[in-house]
């Protein structure tokens, strides 16, 4: 009998059995990172579902460069003024449904302390123009680069269409498009506050 302390594989008829390789054993840890990757996703996704978009508090303040590229404009310096914030894009069919009406109630009130801005989400610039050309519009639209805006606001789709009363707070939000006379009732709303 060999006394030696040194355990020898066992084997049958003379052949080690197979271990697993080293892509079986990663294979088995990244099916389970994958696993918990859907479930801190799914549960992101929950919660901020679960929140919808900012409807109340502080306005997120934000600086938007027309597609121009020459002129900027700031929420915050905005203060005393009724602001209309527009999240769309070029290729959204309600967009171009509520297109005229933004347009129209742009021009009623936009003597009267209100300001309108567009934020163009997720589109290309040339279609962008296009879509600002084909209905003539006028108020302030530039892109949000990066979606920053779009994520500070929590827009869970396009058209949202967000309020901001003259002290800087959100006073509501519209998802999807609007129609006449939904946006004057609004404004008329926020204007008459004291």
């Amino acid at each position: 009998m060999n006394m030696n302390p040194v355990l020898e594989t066992p084997t049958i008829n003379d052949v080690a059995p197979a271990r697993p390789n080293i892509w079986w054993r990663l294979g088995r840890w990244g099916a389970a990172l994958l696993v918990v990757g859907l479930i801190a996703l799914l549960s992101w996704g929950v919660v901020r579902g679960a929140n919808g978009p900012r409807d109340s508090g502080l306005a997120p303040d934000f600086s938007l460069t027309s597609f121009d590229g020459q002129t900027m404009i700031t929420l915050s310096q905005l203060r005393g003024q009724v602001i209309v914030i527009n999240f769309w894009a070029s290729w959204c069919q309600p967009c171009r449904q509520e297109a005229p009406y933004l347009e129209r109630t742009w021009r009623k009130y936009k003597d009267k302390g209100v300001t309108f801005i567009g934020v163009n989400w997720v589109d290309t610039q040339k279609e962008a123009i296009a879509y600002l050309a084909e209905f003539n519009i006028t108020y302030f639209n530039g892109v949000d680069v990066g979606t920053r805006i779009a994520q500070a606001y929590r827009i869970q789709g396009i058209p949202e269409t967000f309020f901001v009363d003259k002290t800087g707070r959100l006073r509501g939000v519209h998802i999807g498009p609007m129609a006449a006379p939904q946006l004057d009732n609004k404004i008329d709303e926020l204007l008459n506050e004291k």
